[in-house]
């Protein structure tokens, strides 16, 4: 496709399926709430709030895509951006491929986020599509490491692992979302590598696997993951300080 008659149009693709066993019982972690609105719904607002952003679809649990239309027709969004719940998979991966079946065919830059990643700021989400529009097929915002990192051998558990080697922290880099793609890319990304744990581990790593280029933006420290009880709170000071200074 020539670069005159390219879609360029953008959707995000929100995979929300996962139960989040790591903040612990309850609620999947996409429907737990910060300063008492869902995590998925600061995550689709934070896709909307780029005006480049004209679609946001949200992958739902298999079973629970009803409650999640339900739960985004009850909130507030941007009336210019579009949104559409389909269900879910067992795996990332096959969810994120529900996502991309979902999508109309005048979408030229797709953007794949964490639901677990609610306050990423608009700016960090701009800065991503216009990479991926200045022709990078791929594009991950991250953040240099602050502390030192060690590869280890992995032990048993709670055993002591022994260090075979220290990286140069100078090249390394903490990956966010939302990480944006080409579309094509991405779908034949999806096609021909599978996430293991080992490899690829992202879709960005999938991209890399198809030896295409994947570029780093800069990330922001407001976009990190709510994984663990301890993020809730980091979450919740971030929010009140944003009320504070924005009436956000």
């Amino acid at each position: 496709m020539s670069d005159e008659s390219r879609p360029y149009r953008t959707a995000a693709v929100i995979p929300a399926a996962g139960r989040g066993v790591r903040l612990g019982p309850g609620a999947p972690k996409a429907l737990r709430t910060l300063n008492g609105t869902p995590m998925l719904i600061h995550a689709v607002r934070a896709m909307a709030a780029s005006r480049a952003v004209s679609l946001v679809i949200v992958v739902a649990p298999p079973d629970g895509a009803p409650e999640v239309k339900h739960l985004l027709d009850e909130h507030a969004l941007p009336q210019r951006t579009d949104y559409l719940v389909v269900p879910g998979g067992d795996t990332r991966q096959e969810s994120v491929r529900l996502g991309l079946k979902a999508l109309p065919d005048d979408i030229g830059i797709v953007l794949v986020h964490d639901a677990a990643r609610p306050l990423v700021p608009v700016d960090t989400v701009d800065a991503v599509i216009e990479a991926v529009r200045d022709g990078a097929p791929a594009v991950v915002p991250a953040l240099p490491l602050a502390d030192t990192v060690k590869e280890v051998e992995p032990a048993g558990k709670d055993a002591p692992e022994p260090v075979v080697a220290t990286p140069a922290r100078a090249r390394l880099r903490a990956v966010q979302t939302p990480q944006g793609f080409d579309r094509d890319t991405l779908v034949r990304a999806h096609e021909t590598v599978v996430l293991d744990g080992d490899g690829a581990t992202d879709c960005a790593g999938m991209v890399e696997q198809l030896g295409e280029p994947v570029v780093v933006v800069p990330g922001h420290e407001e976009a990190f993951k709510v994984t663990r009880p301890l993020d809730l709170v980091l979450a919740e000071a971030v929010l009140a300080r944003r009320r504070a200074n924005d009436g956000f």
